[in-house]
């Protein structure tokens, strides 16, 4: 508006100064995303440390990887979200860091800190909150423990009852994949191959992603290339490492993710509006990778769909006035017609992906009957999570989530007025202190950063202020107000 432009052309006052700096720095971040800016995962980039150089066999092909592990230990010795403790989180990245040091005989002073730790600290598992459990952790932390036995690492608490129930529950989730679905067609188990055995790769290669990846896991990607030497499969790895500095992400890209969920953030937060260029370039990326009978998953070029990021497109995209059929919500219907689900064998339902399948859902036209059905079930869903106080979720850690819940069910989107929507969400965005879950806990900055809510608090109380200005006016001068041309 206008009065935007004005507060921003106002070099002399210190928060339009501030405002303007915020915007600068956000979109220069929205126009430059490619696959992502996500956090390192200490897991990952050990797998890929664990490659051994094809032509001098004794030396790691990627010796950056060993260096990123080696700065980044934390103070008691773990590895892991330096800012956010869970158990499995610390204890996997722990464990795959440590058998990466002793794979090469190198920094044994960290990766005797890392075996103290792990003994000290398994234990913390018993209590540890299942939602929270990263996804394959009962597949991943077996196979590490092996591998570490076999590198006779002998101080690892190899046979504490709580490492006997992991081994229990990898035992039953082995025996429910389906071993010849698992190798003729794209499924989520593809993100986890280093914790699977018997695996046939020459049809599993069939199922790489046109990057070279499985799945845009690194660790899962590296594993088959120690047991492959598939060229594609280094490549990936190769453009990954070298974008991140050594380090290896728990995934990707992820272009589709961050940038819905980064347009979605904006929106809440009421600032969307001084970045309307980047958020229609962006949408037009989504549109282009959008599949119209499928889905979409958090990256493009991927045949595996989920409930969640479809979700968010489509609720995005018809907002911003494309033409979207919710037809494509029926992949992730249940044969009874009444159940959605994330995706095809899903074992743990969990809040996120039905509450962005309960705002999708809104944005319907009469006689929507498939979106009318979602919105039943997903309502239902909630409110009895709600009831039940289980709104802990297993993709993302945020204190302020069953608050954000609660009100959306209260508050129907057709009801809602923007600036109260992003009165409430001011107080509900965690900013840097969210926390996503893949294989680790992970952040991703296009989505969760402090600069989000710094301009969001500074254009709410500029807008605030204004509008005590104007209701000031209002009654000292009410005649002003009721002068005007009459309406015919």
């Amino acid at each position: 508006s206008s009065s935007d432009e004005q507060y921003e052309r106002d070099n002399d006052d210190p928060t339009a100064h501030a405002i303007e700096e915020c915007i600068e720095y956000i979109k220069t971040m929205l126009s430059t995303m490619d696959g992502g800016r996500l956090s390192v995962s200490p897991y990952d980039t050990a797998w890929v440390a664990l490659i051994k150089d094809l032509v001098e066999k004794d030396v790691p092909r990627f010796p950056s990887s060993l260096d990123w592990i080696q700065q980044h230990q934390l103070p008691d010795g773990s590895w892991g979200d330096e800012h956010f403790f869970c158990a499995y989180d610390r204890l996997i990245n722990t464990l795959a860091c440590v058998v990466a040091l002793r794979s090469w005989n190198v920094h044994a002073d960290k990766s005797e800190k890392g075996i103290r730790y792990i003994r000290e600290n398994v234990c913390k598992l018993e209590d540890a909150n299942a939602d929270h459990m990263p996804c394959g952790f009962e597949v991943v932390f077996p196979a590490l423990l092996q591998k570490a036995r076999n590198l006779g690492i002998e101080d690892l608490p190899y046979d504490a009852p709580i490492v006997r129930d992991v081994y229990n529950a990898r035992d039953r989730k082995i025996k429910r994949i389906p071993m010849e679905e698992l190798h003729n067609k794209e499924t989520t188990l593809l993100y986890s191959l280093e914790g699977l055995e018997n695996l046939e790769w020459e049809k599993l290669l069939k199922l790489q992603a046109t990057d070279g990846s499985f799945l845009s896991s690194p660790s899962s990607t590296a594993f088959a290339f120690m047991q492959t030497k598939d060229e594609n499969c280094l490549k990936f790895i190769e453009n990954t490492v070298q974008k991140f500095d050594g380090g290896a992400p728990h995934s990707f890209p992820m272009d589709l993710l961050t940038r819905l969920w980064a347009v979605d953030r904006l929106q809440r937060l009421g600032i969307s509006r001084f970045f309307d260029s980047e958020i229609s370039d962006i949408l037009s990326y989504i549109y282009r990778h959008w599949n119209a009978d499928k889905g979409i998953f958090s990256r493009s070029d991927q045949e595996i769909v989920d409930i969640d990021d479809t979700a968010m497109g489509f609720r995005l995209l018809r907002l911003h006035g494309y033409d979207i059929d919710p037809k494509v919500f029926m992949n992730f219907k249940n044969d009874d017609e009444k159940k959605f689900f994330c995706w095809g064998g899903e074992m743990i339902e969990s809040p996120t992906p039905i509450y962005n399948l309960y705002r999708a859902s809104q944005v319907r036209f009469p006689g929507e009957k498939i979106l009318e059905q979602a919105e039943n079930f997903a309502y239902d869903f909630l409110q009895d999570r709600v009831a039940k106080n289980q709104l802990l979720d297993k993709w993302f850690i945020s204190k302020h989530l069953p608050d954000e819940i609660k009100i959306v069910l209260e508050m129907p989107w057709y009801a809602s007025l923007p600036r109260v929507v992003t009165r409430y969400y001011l107080h509900q965005y965690g900013g840097g202190d969210d926390v996503w879950i893949g294989k680790v806990l992970y952040r991703m900055q296009e989505i969760n950063n402090e600069v989000y809510m710094e301009l969001a608090r500074l254009d709410f109380n500029r807008c605030q202020a204004q509008h005590q200005i104007d209701w000031l006016y209002m009654q000292e001068h009410p005649r002003d107000i009721t002068r005007g041309p009459a309406v015919s």
